[in-house]
C-alpha cells in the first residue's frame, strides 16, 4: 500500500491486466477516471474503486493535481516495478513500458485512456 501524488494531468497507465493480483484505490486529493473492464468511472475525493485481477483496467488523473492510496493484493513486484519507473527521467518508448510491465508480471493491452 502506498500513497501516490500525481503531477500530471491526463496523465496514466496503459490499459492492463495483472494476472495475479487485485488492486484497491482511494481518492485522497482531485479527480480520477477509470476504465474497469468495458465499466467507467469518475472517480472524486473519498471515492474507492476494485480493480480484480485478470480484468484489463486503467486510469487517468483529471485535475492538475491529484492524490490516491494504492493497495495491491498480494504486493507481487510493485515495489521493484515502481522503482524503475520513478527513476525514468524521460517519457519511455512504447516497447519499454510493454517490457517493465511483463518483466513485473503485469500485461498491457491497449494504450493508456485519452480524456477530451
Amino acid at each position: 500500500m502506498f500513497e501516490q501524488t500525481g503531477y500530471t494531468p491526463k496523465g496514466g497507465p496503459p490499459l492492463h491486466i495483472h494476472p495475479n493480483q487485485d488492486e484497491w484505490f482511494y481518492v485522497v486529493e482531485g479527480e480520477y477516471f477509470f476504465q474497469v473492464g468495458e465499466d467507467k468511472h469518475t472517480l472524486k475525493i473519498g471515492d474507492t474503486i476494485f480493480l480484480p485481477r485478470n480484468v484489463q483496467h486503467a486510469f487517468v488523473q483529471l485535475t492538475e493535481k491529484a492524490k490516491i492510496i494504492v493497495s495491491y493484493l498480494p504486493a507481487g513486484k510493485m515495489e521493484e516495478f515502481f522503482k524503475i519507473t520513478d527513476s525514468w527521467i524521460s517519457p519511455p518508448t512504447n516497447e519499454e513500458v510493454i517490457k517493465v510491465f511483463e518483466e513485473h508480471e503485469m500485461k498491457v493491452v491497449g494504450p493508456p485512456l485519452k480524456i477530451d
